[in-house]
């Protein structure tokens, strides 16, 4: 076994594989770029080493200063993660040449699997499934039109060398395919240097499965059951579950055995996760990639079979044989996992920045978070949105479910913005309990997700109640502007009114604030009337609770995994001179 592992990535996996390597008594070496000098996997690990600025071309993608890094922090191995060099032969042939052990599959399964067109190859000459599509080394337009005529519209164009959506395009007639074809050539030479491209038939009702698989370098392989992926974004996965709902015996067992003969016959020896496509309304599994190394899902898989899959792939490495058969993997309850990511869903997925102002954890049984952040990090432009995953475990996948909505509502994020709300309401549809497919959120939100207006007037409210009620308001040179509610008539039997001005960049809205005792006030905005109890540092309504902050000059709001900044204004201060 390793006594020291360098962690080659950042964000929830290091602190991820820190965690399990903690456990094992295995010390760590954290890297890190200029960008995350004070990140949390760099404090978490034992020792951390420098490898670059912020853009992750000049850091975490350069596999050269990553082993120079292993050599000083005195590692024996590199644990890729998932991401940025975990499939690239240049960090597998740079640890070779220095001698370092790199924690994942043999250099000729990730170079085989890394080929979309090879790895299809592979797959029907082992007896697997795949989409009826092309894939030959003919790659002029005229042989690729002929080919798209031969499978027939909607089909997609994927880059060979590509993931993620990256290189990918539908066309759904003849007379649009050339110009996708020059897109998806474009775009995957631009992502992966590689541009050659294969074409699939389209599935018109998809659903996303996925077999992990588990091997040792002594010729041992094994299932770990089936994920379902199926709620996806712009082909990147938003929702992930083990078991699949609604799945067939005999449809899982497909899958396994479609696994297990494309592990073989490359003789697979890592963890690993074979891709399936599988036509909601038919029964036939077909292949769609390997991905040779760690997902990010893989959470729910050690969750519902008890196998620790950075401990399995840290043994496989060292030279461990596999710890247990087949028949010995038992599944029991079910996983559901929510990728928390720092996005604003209701504003076209805009990225959000900034530091983390606060942060924390819910704590209740059957929850398990993967953070990469704490109330000491900051969110840059330079890396993947991601900043957490959910994960909620139950004796049935109803008990799951429940669990994963409280976990969502209750995770605390402060200072950026978060998709905890579009998740919570992606669980909360009636459809979540239906077949899945690729097709979840434009079905279910077919114009897009957006809060429910009432919420959003009530966060408006909260603002004002909260500026109301904080007795730390500066002073202002109007002196009218900073009483509260003052009006002369009071003792007569009037509330105290105060008239606000509240917006979060967009138009301002109008809210008028009424005392109706000592901490109950009264909001009125667009003809709606909201009822909040003041709290230190909250504001209360009859169904929620929003924790506040004055920073700035605005209201920081936090309720049900929501959080806000709302600039908040006295009516009579807006219209001063000056």
């Amino acid at each position: 076994m390793f006594d020291t592992i360098l962690v080659a990535n950042r964000g929830e996996i290091a602190c991820r594989v820190v965690r399990t390597c903690r456990r094992l008594g295995i010390r760590t070496v954290a890297v890190y770029s200029d960008a995350d000098a004070n990140a949390r996997h760099v404090r978490e690990a034992d020792v951390a080493v420098r490898i670059g600025p912020a853009p992750a071309r000049e850091s975490y993608l350069d596999a050269a200063a990553i082993v120079r890094a292993a050599v000083a922090g005195g590692a024996q191995a590199i644990h890729p993660g998932y991401g940025f060099l975990s499939e690239k032969l240049e960090l597998i042939d740079a640890c070779a040449a220095a001698g370092i052990v790199f924690i994942g599959p043999h250099r000729d399964a990730i170079a085989r699997m890394g080929s979309k067109i090879e790895s299809k190859r592979i797959a029907r000459a082992a007896g697997v499934p795949c989409v009826p599509g092309y894939d030959g080394d003919d790659q002029s337009d005229d042989v690729l039109a002929d080919a798209a005529s031969a499978i027939g519209f909607p089909l997609l164009i994927k880059a060979s060398a590509g993931g993620g959506g990256k290189g990918m395009k539908r066309v759904d007639e003849a007379s649009a395919f050339i110009a996708q074809l020059a897109a998806a050539r474009g775009e995957a030479l631009a992502s992966f240097g590689d541009d050659r491209v294969l074409l699939e038939r389209l599935i018109q009702r998809p659903r996303h499965l996925e077999v992990q698989l588990l091997g040792d370098r002594h010729g041992s392989l094994v299932h770990l059951y089936e994920r379902e992926c199926s709620i996806q974004r712009n082909y990147q996965k938003v929702i992930e579950e083990a078991p699949a709902n609604h799945l067939p015996r005999v449809v899982a067992d497909r899958l396994y055995d479609a696994a297990l003969r494309l592990g073989r016959a490359i003789g697979y020896d890592s963890t690993g996760t074979v891709e399936f496509v599988l036509d909601a309304e038919h029964a036939e599994p077909f292949f769609l990639e390997m991905n040779t190394r760690l997902q990010v899902e893989h959470p729910v898989t050690e969750r519902i079979t008890g196998v620790d899959l950075v401990e399995a792939q840290i043994r496989s490495a060292a030279g461990e044989r596999l710890r247990f058969a087949q028949d010995a993997i038992v599944r029991h309850g079910w996983a559901i996992e929510a990728r928390i990511n720092a996005e604003v869903p209701d504003e076209a997925f805009a990225a959000s920045f900034g530091p983390v102002t606060a942060y924390d954890e819910p704590r209740s049984d059957g929850l398990r978070i993967d953070s990469g952040i704490d109330e000491r990090s900051t969110i840059t432009p330079h890396y993947d949105s991601m900043l957490a995953k959910i994960v909620a475990f139950g004796a049935t996948r109803t008990m799951a479910r429940d669990r994963l909505r409280g976990g969502i509502r209750g995770l605390r994020i402060e200072g950026v913005r978060t998709n905890q709300r579009l998740l919570a309401a992606v669980v909360d549809a009636p459809a979540f309990d239906e077949i899945l497919t690729t097709g979840y959120l434009a079905n279910v939100f077919p114009g897009g997700w957006q809060p429910d207006a009432a919420s959003v007037d009530e966060a408006a409210a909260a603002a004002a109640a909260a500026w109301y009620f904080d007795r730390s308001e500066p002073g202002s040179d109007l002196p009218l502007a900073a009483l509260r509610g003052f009006r002369l008539t009071a003792p007569a039997g009037r509330r105290a009114a105060s008239t606000l001005l509240v917006g979060d960049g967009a138009a301002p809205r109008t809210v008028v604030v009424e005392t109706v005792g000592s901490r109950e006030v009264v909001c009125r905005l667009d003809g709606g009337e909201h009822r909040f109890v003041g709290e230190p540092g909250a504001v209360a309504s009859r169904d929620r609770r929003y924790r506040t902050m004055r920073r700035d000059g605005t209201i920081e709001l936090w309720c049900d995994g929501d959080w806000r900044r709302l600039a908040v204004l006295p009516a009579v201060a807006a219209t001063a001179p000056g």
